[in-house]
């Protein structure tokens, strides 16, 4: 069994599964980083400026105040952070629009490829080869139709 899973895990890793998902996790923690950027140096600071000022990572709703006495805080202060609530939510809100906009894409890219008679976009051969085929099978079945009507009559 354990022979079986090593098996198993090398065709895994040879048919590129392992290297696709390595490059999608590289990718996306580079564009994580991208977007981090952009949602605090791009959009919050406008959002900033329209509210007076205020920095909306740092907003929050403070349920318990801290209480110093001698220098030494006592409870600590219990706050819900909705700034930061709010900074992963236009986070989400762009890399998911991006992501539509990327897959719509690949599927603009990938139906001119499959589509043989659209000549944008180079057609893999298999499917240039299964279009041949259905065009030939289509042939056939239209003499024999053909050929049918001579034996009846």
């Amino acid at each position: 069994m354990k022979f079986k899973l090593i098996e198993e895990f090398k065709e895994f890793a040879v048919k590129g599964n392992m290297i696709d998902i390595a490059i999608g996790v590289i990718i996306g923690s580079a564009f994580n980083k991208v977007v981090d950027v952009l949602v605090k140096e791009i959009f919050l600071p406008p959002l900033s400026f329209l509210t007076d000022g205020i920095n909306l990572e740092n907003k929050r709703i403070i349920l318990r105040h801290a209480v110093v006495e001698e220098g030494i805080t006592k409870p600590e202060e219990i706050a819900i952070g909705y700034g930061k609530l709010m900074e992963a939510s236009v986070d989400f809100l762009i890399i998911g629009f991006t992501v539509f906009l990327i897959v719509k894409l690949m599927n603009t890219i990938r139906k001119r490829a499959e589509d043989p008679a659209d000549q944008r976009e180079t057609t893999p051969k298999n499917i240039e080869l299964l279009s041949r085929m259905t065009e030939l099978m289509e042939k056939q079945v239209k003499l024999l139709e053909g050929n049918r009507g001579d034996l009846k009559e």
